[in-house]
């Protein structure tokens, strides 16, 4: 019987003819190895590394040098993105204000004098908020004269209570003397009641007001 060369793995073998060249293991088999890889964390000697002390650049290196630098990637991508400001504490402009406390909260409605308040309820967990939140910052934007207050549910829910803010996304709209003129839910899909109530109650109020009234509210939470 002719001798044979054997090419052992952790779970079988391969045999080649002595006279034969040594190969790599048969095309049909390389999905089975890899497969085994993937499942069970197996590894396979290659031909090479039985004559040779050395590693050689096999499928293997190559397919843990790639995932190294697949996991790299997605680290610098993690990682620019938690460099980023959340959703909730993007401002539109200096007319919109997070509100971090009950006192705060009155004096904003106080400097801001007969100009229109609108009060943003939200949760940094609410998806309608979250979704909301871009077309509310560009109506910040497009409305300077307005005082847009931001209060967070979970960090004000003394207050949140106390205004009887039992849903969210929920919005309060206030305007000097007359104090509260409304109240209501609203979502994406109904942002025209929004500015249907700024059409409402948002009137003879001139920007160079909203500025300074602006600056005031910004001086009082620090």
């Amino acid at each position: 019987m002719s001798p044979t060369t054997s090419f052992r793995s952790p779970s079988f073998s391969l045999y080649a003819s002595s006279n034969c060249t040594p190969i790599s293991p048969p095309i049909w088999t390389r999905p089975f190895r890899n497969s085994c890889n993937r499942c069970y964390g197996l590894s396979f000697s290659s031909p090479s590394s039985l004559t040779s002390s050395s590693s050689p650049i096999g499928p293997e290196n190559l397919v843990f040098s790639s995932t190294k630098q697949s996991l790299s990637v997605k680290v610098q991508a993690l990682a620019a993105e938690t460099e980023q400001p959340k959703w909730w504490e993007r401002k539109a402009g200096p007319n919109m204000i997070d509100i971090t406390s009950t006192e705060q909260f009155l004096n904003a409605l106080k400097d801001a004098g007969y100009r229109l308040v609108i009060v943003d309820f939200y949760g940094t967990w609410c998806g309608s908020c979250r979704a909301m939140f871009p077309k509310l910052c560009k109506t910040a934007e497009q409305h300077p004269e307005i005082l847009f207050l931001k209060v967070n549910f979970d960090e004000n829910k003394s207050l949140c209570k106390s205004l009887n803010v039992k849903v969210l996304p929920y919005f309060h709209l206030y305007r000097g003397v007359d104090g509260q003129v409304e109240s209501f839910s609203c979502s994406l899909a109904k942002f025209q009641k929004l500015r249907d109530a700024i059409e409402r109650h948002n009137v003879g109020i001139s920007s160079d007001h909203s500025s300074s009234a602006s600056e005031k509210v910004e001086d009082s939470s620090v």
